[in-house]
């Protein structure tokens, strides 16, 4: 049940974050990267925690588009061509109000994984 609704979602001019604005007067800005990373496709999300996926080299990462889905989520399409997240309100809301330990989080496995944000460049 969504305690929040948006008001507005809006894009930056660098195509690098997102600021949603919701009805209860809580505003948050993504980061690109951090949306795309946590973003709750089945992709990155997998069917269980288990399957989860640690997505690395998303740091340039850019928004393309966004398309509406019902009045319960929007579509978020990413220049490296992922478009399969639907985020829903309650879960942008969710990812607002956690963002800082959800990126501590993200930038822990990171480590643990020995991955980074920084694209892969294949040697020559």
């Amino acid at each position: 049940m969504t305690d929040a609704w948006p008001k507005e979602l809006r894009v930056s001019k660098d195509r690098r974050s997102l600021t949603v604005s919701f009805d209860n007067g809580e505003t948050y800005t993504f980061a690109a990267e951090l949306l795309r990373v946590a973003s709750p496709s089945a992709e990155v999300q997998g069917h269980s925690p288990e399957q989860r996926v640690t997505v690395p080299g998303k740091i340039n990462v850019e928004i393309t588009r966004m398309e509406p889905v019902g009045n319960y989520a929007v579509r978020i399409i990413f220049d490296d061509m992922h478009d399969t997240g639907l985020f829903s309100w309650d879960y942008l809301l969710e990812l607002g109000r956690n963002k800082e330990s959800r990126w501590q989080a993200y930038l822990d496995e990171l480590a643990e994984k020995g991955l980074s944000r920084e694209p892969f460049a294949p040697r020559h």
